[in-house]
């Protein structure tokens, strides 16, 4: 399980139907252009095992302007060639170090999966626990649409009457169980169903027919996360460094009544949609449409990192100071990734994933690898 006293991956979108205020820097002001040699352990990285994941975002950014070029050229590219595949990059590219909005340079990695849970397709027995598709009232307001500055802001809420107010929270679900009919699926954890939301998407193993689904990420109802770990550490219920999801799943284990309790401490709530696991090697989709590869996806702030880029990375391993340098895939957001230098990797499936996310908070730097023409596109503009 991923660490819950840090930050998790769980998507959201903000919880008022106000206009946020928008970033005070654009992502121009948060990305200066540096050479490859300025780049730590950039030459030492196997890009080869990128290229797969920057061929699925380049499905995508193709059709998008300043793309065209370099993401055409990918065909006459060997992917198995060490040499082709960095002199490929190095010719087409431009690398530009992610600032924060202060003008440092320093930010955070934490780390997600996909898990695995058991389920059934009807309630009964040790499955009490639902997961729900997203309700036919919850609305989405695309702020973009009225505000263009607030490209990639969401609203959530509901209709009362003729006014828009916040949709349910956790509690209230709850509570109110408005939900009723909603249910997708019943798992017989409802930890494990509330990990499944900080994560994002996950599988679900049902006993009854012993096949195994996807539940992909369908929407959330607009509220901010809060750290289940960090409520029990106020309360002095665990230390800080003690509030992983092992430690929370310990607590939770010694005191079943007060779940509810500790669930209800984050009001944040996502909902799923199923799908069919066609080929169990390949991941979930992210934000960007494609699917995520282990260990060279990330997720990204939207604000400042465009949907699909390269990213170099330079940081270390889960817990420990062993370096992880290498190049990534915007291909996902999550809604605790906030800020230019702040990124979530993606480990992949199974427990040594899991063991990995929950391990990962460790300090990070980044590089933004944008095409030359879109480059030479940008100082042009600049200069007129």
């Amino acid at each position: 399980m991923a660490a819950c006293a840090t930050p998790p991956h769980e998507k959201r979108a903000p919880p008022t139907a106000t206009a946020p205020a928008a970033s005070s820097k654009s992502p121009d002001e948060v990305l200066k252009l540096v050479k490859f040699a300025e780049l730590p352990g950039w030459a030492d990285d196997d890009l080869r095992q990128a290229w797969p994941a920057f061929l699925s975002s380049c499905a995508v950014l193709i059709k998008k302007p300043g793309w065209q070029e370099a993401c055409g050229l990918t065909g006459f590219v060997d992917g198995s060639d060490p040499k082709a595949v960095r002199n490929y990059f190095e010719s087409q590219f431009s690398p530009h170090q992610v600032k924060n909005t202060d003008g440092s340079v320093s930010g955070m990695l934490t780390g997600y999966y996909e898990p695995l849970l058991r389920g059934s397709r009807v309630r009964g027995g040790a499955f009490q626990t639902p997961l729900y598709k997203a309700p036919e009232d919850l609305l989405t307001i695309d702020l973009a649409s009225l505000y263009p500055e607030l490209k990639n802001k969401r609203l959530r809420g509901r209709v009362v009457g003729k006014k828009v107010v916040p949709y349910f929270s956790r509690a209230e679900l709850s509570q109110l169980d408005p939900l009723a009919g909603s249910e997708l699926l019943w798992v017989d954890s409802p930890i494990d169903a509330f990990f499944l939301q900080i994560q994002g998407s996950g599988r679900v193993y049902l006993e009854e027919s012993r096949e195994t689904v996807r539940l992909a990420y369908a929407d959330q109802n607009g509220h901010p996360y809060k750290s289940i770990g960090r409520y029990l550490a106020d309360r002095g219920e665990l230390e800080l460094d003690q509030a992983s999801a092992q430690g929370i799943m310990r607590w939770a284990a010694t005191n079943p009544a007060r779940m509810p309790e500790l669930l209800n401490a984050n009001p944040s709530f996502v909902f799923f949609r199923e799908e069919k696991i066609n080929d169990p090697t390949i991941g979930p989709k992210g934000a960007l449409g494609v699917a995520l590869t282990a260990q060279r996806s990330i997720a990204i702030d939207p604000q400042y990192i465009p949907l699909g880029v390269p990213v170099f990375l330079a940081s270390t391993q889960p817990n420990s100071d062993t370096l992880l340098r290498r190049l990534m895939m915007a291909q996902d957001t999550g809604g605790a990734v906030r800020n230019p230098v702040r990124a979530d990797f993606f480990w992949g499936f199974g427990a040594e994933a899991a063991e990995k996310a929950g391990k990962m908070k460790q300090a990070l730097m980044m590089w933004v690898l944008l095409p030359n023409a879109m480059v030479s596109a940008s100082k042009s503009a600049n200069k007129d």
